[in-house]
């Protein structure tokens, strides 16, 4: 059996601190949640590599640098009410949970959903819980939040979920445009969301979150 506690370390050791993610809840989150437990038993040897991990044929799970400078750039707190989008079998939820007050994962895809609750029940994440729908459309009878976090590539963000962010809030998002990505930080004051660049990752498009497609005839 490989020792996943010793490679949870060289994680965090190799990947986390050197991207100078310094912050101690979210640290002590990324050596505590045994992320091999969130994907896919046949990629558990792939979990802890600095790559994203496939979750089936067009889903990831985030590399872990990627999440690690998300919860670092929004600023993550303990009084805070997160919503996770597209949270796959829930590793990001349970990071999460362990730095914030509450998280409410959103996965469309119901066998990964009822996965996901299942993981977080099992690793302790009393604080999350998962909503099953449309990734676009978010969870608004939970909010509106403080924090919303998007696990996968967007070309544009959903009206939808920028609606259920709270006046002051703060929203994590992976913008790609062609090949390049970079993970922007979006702040809500009087109703608009302004963007400042945080750091260069990658990831596919998440469903219902690509551009608008103009054909010409």
């Amino acid at each position: 059996m490989p020792d996943f506690t010793e490679r949870r370390r060289m994680m965090v050791d190799t990947q986390i601190r050197p991207s100078d993610v310094t912050k101690y809840p979210i640290i002590e989150a990324m050596l505590a949640v045994p992320r091999e437990q969130f994907v896919p038993d046949a990629q558990a040897e792939a979990a802890y590599a600095d790559q994203n991990v496939a979750l089936d044929s067009s889903r990831v799970l985030l590399e872990p640098r990627t999440l690690a400078k998300m919860l670092d750039a929004v600023d993550l707190q303990n009084d805070e009410l997160v919503l996770d989008v597209a949270c796959g079998l829930g590793y990001s939820t349970a990071v999460a949970a362990r730095v914030a007050q509450m998280v409410i994962g959103v996965e469309e895809d119901e066998d990964m959903a009822a996965d996901a609750q299942a993981l977080l029940s099992e690793t302790g994440a009393d604080n999350a819980i998962v909503h099953t729908g449309p990734l676009a459309e978010g969870a608004a009878e939970h909010g509106p939040y403080d924090v919303i976090l998007v696990q996968g590539g967007a070309e544009q963000l959903p009206a939808a979920l920028l609606e259920q962010l709270k006046d002051g809030g703060r929203i994590a998002a992976l913008m790609v445009s062609g090949e390049l990505g970079e993970v922007k930080i979006g702040y809500k004051s009087g109703g608009q969301v302004s963007w400042r660049f945080a750091f260069n990752a990658g990831a596919p498009v998440l469903p219902g979150f690509a551009a608008a497609r103009e054909f010409a005839l």
